[in-house]
Formats: structure tokens, sequence, C-alpha cells
């Protein structure tokens, strides 16, 4: 059984003019890959701003986190929309954040949709294959964020679009391995953030609601998320970047 090779990603500058949302210039200390959210579900052009800055500061990788049009709901709630609006809703947002990248002499890492649209294009090979198309416009290399075992990628494997496996440290699974994508994120305590994360990346197994099953073959590298708006978040990304430096350590990966 090879390990996993893994990294953190966080989901970030989700904040809305004077209020804030999760403690951004933390966690840009803890994780290797931003998430940006592009306005859509969360934040505006001076967040976004900031939160490039901060990225650049800790020289951590940025991606978009393009939502659908749903402030708010936070993005958390389903809405139906054809392939063709659904890439051209992403394009708007992810150009929207390229704009800020080149200001600051950086590039567009990845895309990562955010909320329901997250589960809809994991289960829609056509609303996958719209969320993929996005990347290739912003560079060959842009990656896109998803989840292993669903449409995501089959969708980037036909586009030819690099594809980042996640998984959630801060979310529960159902039995059958589904991500459960709340509205509002219940606390978590370390000792069950240790023993997912541990379940992971020691054993390749998912933790989820009934128990475990294993991670989806043909996976090498993951990327686990926690997110900003999870209590205690800050303290739950040093302990998961502190187990993921060890694992990597452990089996000779290099980040």
């Amino acid at each position: 059984m090879t390990p996993l090779k893994a990294t953190v990603n966080c989901d970030m500058g989700e904040g809305y003019s004077l209020y804030t949302m999760g403690d951004d210039e933390s966690l840009m200390k803890t994780i290797h890959l931003a998430n940006v959210a592009c306005g859509f579900h969360a934040s505006d052009f001076q967040i976004m701003d900031k939160t490039v800055q901060i990225a650049k500061e800790n020289n951590v990788l940025v991606g978009a986190h393009p939502s659908l049009p749903d402030r708010q709901g936070f993005g958390r709630r389903e809405m139906a929309m054809e392939p063709d609006e659904l890439a051209a809703c992403f394009t708007y947002q992810v150009g929207a954040l390229n704009g800020f990248l080149q200001r600051y002499g950086l590039k567009l890492n990845h895309v990562k949709p955010h909320g329901s649209v997250y589960g809809q294009t994991a289960r829609d090979p056509a609303l996958a294959q719209a969320a993929v198309s996005v990347c290739k416009p912003f560079g060959s290399d842009v990656a896109f964020v998803g989840l292993a075992g669903t449409a995501h990628v089959q969708a980037a494997k036909e586009a030819g679009v690099p594809f980042i496996a996640e998984w959630f440290a801060d979310l529960e699974y159902s039995p059958e391995g589904k991500l459960l994508i709340t509205k509002k994120h219940d606390p978590v305590t370390a000792d069950e953030v240790r023993r997912r994360v541990s379940n992971l990346l020691e054993r390749r197994e998912v933790t989820t609601t009934a128990g475990t099953i294993p991670f989806p073959d043909g996976v090498d590298e993951v990327s686990i998320c926690v997110h900003s708006d999870t209590p205690g978040a800050v303290e739950i990304a040093k302990l998961v970047k502190g187990m993921v430096d060890d694992s990597n350590q452990k089996n000779g990966y290099t980040i």
C-alpha cells in the first residue's frame, strides 16, 4: 500500500465589507493552498485583494473558489443551472481573482468549486465538464480540485486538466463515502480530526458516520481541506499541518 502524499488547503477570503469570516492571516501560516472566494458566495474586491497579498507573503499557492450566485445562502443551497451557464458563471469569478493575482505577480494554481455546486458537479458529468473547462483558458497547468471517485476525475481526465484529489478533515462522510455538505459547519474535536487524518494517511481509509471505507484507488496525492468558518479552524489547521508534515517526512515526500 502506497502512503498518500498530502498538502493542506483552506477556503479563504470569505468575509464581506466590514464583516470577517475566519482568521485568514493565522490560517495562511498553516496551509499550502488557499482557495479564495470570488464574490458570489462571499468576499468583495478589497477582501480578494488583501487575501491574495497575505497568500503571497506566506508563499501559499492560490486558487479560485467560485460559487453559485447565492450570497444569502453562502453558496450552500443547490441551484438549477445549465452547463454553459455554469461555465460562464465560473469564468466570470475566476477572471476576477486572476486580475488580483496578476497585480501581485502570482499565477493561478487551481480552481475549486464552493459549497453546493461542488457536490452538484461531483454527481453530474455535464456540470463537471463545464466546471473543469474553466481551468484551461487561465493556463495549461491550472489544476481542478475535486472529489476522487466522482465525475470530477473523469471530466479532468477527458479535458487534460491536472486533478488534485481532496478530502475534508472537518466534514462528515455518509456510510457510502458521500461528502455531507452543510450550510453551517459544526464544531469538531481535535481527537476526532486526529483520528480521521490518521485513518487517511496511515491506512488510506475515509472515516464515515458508520465506520471507514477505502480511499478511492488510483490516487497517490491528496489535499486535506480545513474550512476557515469551522469553529477552532486555526487549531485544527495546525494539527492537520503537523500530521501532514510528519507523514510526508516519514515517507520521503517533499512539497
